[in-house]
């Protein structure tokens, strides 16, 4: 799928810059920049999607719609679409940390502005966002409308909302449309620009030779356009009350297991269009990325179907997901697919098989290598070329954090065990990039590096505590924690580890 390679997982949200939250603006060019400076071939990122309750981007308004707080207000006021005066009083915001509360506000009322200098002017635009709106109709209809119908309702879960438009009765689609006119035009505006503002850095990306890896949730939120216009794809009765939901059973790491809450597919539903729904939404999000990692994979294979009135996901059952009918049925219309499989956790052989059927690469996080205790299987000597191997993902401490804690954890034999396989048993500011030097070395056809190890960070830039409310997904970086000599010190590794391969001299060899 893709040769040799390294790269870096950063979330845009993470970039720098002067309005508290990153975007797709001149810092995301600038960090483009220092990927190919160093080396780098690879730029992963989190789902894309506008986020809801708790900032999670992987529980999103729209399995379809962008991330209206990436739309970068630098790049309106080059349109024209803003004034200089518009970025002159921007509040003093955290440049660490996105306080998303302030900048909704901030950001919405940058992007209104817009909106009602485009209504007076700009036709060129204007022209260019009607193109846009009949190419997405598909979605964008749906997705503004309930967007519209939110911002009326004071952001309440659509089934607080007036009875005729939660549940789409006979001619409230028509009237609601005529009563929100203007508030839709906006939704359908803002992700004109979204799309237009990604698509041409993507481009710019892909000219430095490097890839964009994007990211599919599984699963979609119940506060979402997707189950509100679609409520007869998904497990909910006819008062839009979750009649079975998400989640896994009870492991090591819980007696309870994980009750996500998100609604299941009916998939008997589904096959009847041949998954209509399933290829618009990978054929969308492989417009906007090169590769897409699919989380939660194990679901394409079997998932846990909780009750919908559970207090825990211990009452559950395994069913089966039609895992090789669907992707088949995929593949037959979309041809290859360059998906990855976030197969983490506890798999079967049958997730194995499916996985393995259709080449697509799995995952190897390092933290869970070293130790007794720990999955020998991730462990840089017993990696296999197809898959791409972290150091941590968006779910786990940054390293550093991590091998802090165990280094201090005296039942633990993690940090021992760790400094005896990397040979390096020095100060544990070190430790960090010897691992990542180990993942580097792996036969592992691609290698991300999450920028928090990049840049040695400790647990403080931890992007998400699972199971904790509030305060995730909200680190971000700026260029003075980025040393001079940092892409060049990667750059060596890259060409040290043949990411991407050098061309070999061989020997010539004479036939007779």
């Amino acid at each position: 799928m893709i040769e040799r390679s390294a790269g870096i997982l950063l979330h845009p949200t993470s970039l720098p810059g002067r309005f508290g939250i990153g975007d797709l603006g001149p810092e995301a060019y600038n960090f483009i920049n220092f990927l190919e400076a160093a080396g780098q071939r690879l730029w992963q990122v989190f789902p894309l999607g506008p986020t809801g309750y708790g900032d999670s981007p992987y529980q999103c308004f729209s399995a379809f719609a962008g991330n209206p707080l990436l739309i970068s207000p630098q790049l309106l006021l080059k349109e024209g679409l803003l004034k200089d005066e518009d970025l002159e009083n921007i509040p003093d915001f955290d440049p660490h940390n996105v306080d998303y509360g302030n900048v909704i506000n901030f950001k919405y009322g940058l992007l209104e502005k817009a909106y009602k200098n485009l209504k007076e002017d700009n036709k060129k635009t204007k022209k260019q966002l009607e193109e846009f709106c009949n190419k997405n109709k598909a979605w964008l209809d749906d997705y503004s409308l309930f967007m519209a119908s939110k911002d009326y309702h004071k952001g309440v879960v659509w089934t607080e909302w007036n009875k005729e438009i939660a549940f789409r009765k006979e001619g409230a689609i028509e009237q609601w449309k005529e009563k929100l006119a203007d508030r839709i035009d906006f939704h359908k505006y803002i992700q004109y620009e979204f799309f237009k503002q990604w698509m041409a850095l993507k481009k710019y990306a892909n000219s430095k030779h490097i890839k964009v890896i994007g990211d599919l949730p599984i699963f979609i939120a119940y506060d979402s356009a997707d189950l509100w216009a679609n409520k007869h794809l998904f497990t909910v009765d006819e008062k839009g009350k979750l009649k079975t939901v998400a989640g896994v059973p009870p492991d090591y790491f819980s007696a309870t297991g994980q009750l996500w809450g998100n609604p299941l597919y009916k998939w008997k539903e589904m096959e009847k269009d041949n998954f209509d729904w399933w290829r618009r939404r990978i054929s969308n999000v492989l417009e906007l990325v090169d590769m897409v990692r699919i989380d939660h994979f194990r679901g394409f294979d079997a998932y846990w179907e909780i009750p919908g009135d559970a207090p825990t996901a211990v009452t559950g059952r395994w069913l089966k997901a039609p895992g090789e009918k669907f992707f088949n049925t995929v593949k037959n219309y979309l041809g290859e697919l360059p998906i990855i499989a976030e197969d983490l956790g506890i798999i079967t052989k049958s997730v194995e098989n499916l996985r393995d059927e259709f080449n697509f690469p799995g995952i190897k996080i390092l933290q869970f290598a070293f130790g007794t205790d720990q999955e020998n299987k991730f462990l840089p000597h017993n990696l296999i070329r197809n898959c791409v191997v972290h150091t941590g993902s968006h779910d786990n401490d940054t390293t550093r954090g991590f091998f802090e804690k165990a280094m201090n954890d005296k039942s633990s034999d993690i940090y021992e065990f760790a400094q005896k396989y990397l040979g390096y048993f020095d100060s544990i500011e070190g430790m960090t990039f010897e691992l990542i030097r180990a993942a580097y070395s792996t036969v592992a056809d691609m290698v991300v590096i999450p920028m928090q190890d990049i840049l040695n960070l400790g647990s403080e830039a931890r992007m998400n505590y699972p199971g904790k409310l509030g305060g995730n997904w909200t680190w971000r970086f700026t260029w003075n924690q980025v040393p001079y000599e940092l892409a060049s010190k990667y750059k060596e590794m890259v060409v040290l580890f043949d990411r991407p391969p050098k061309p070999r001299k061989h020997a010539e060899i004479d036939v007779e």
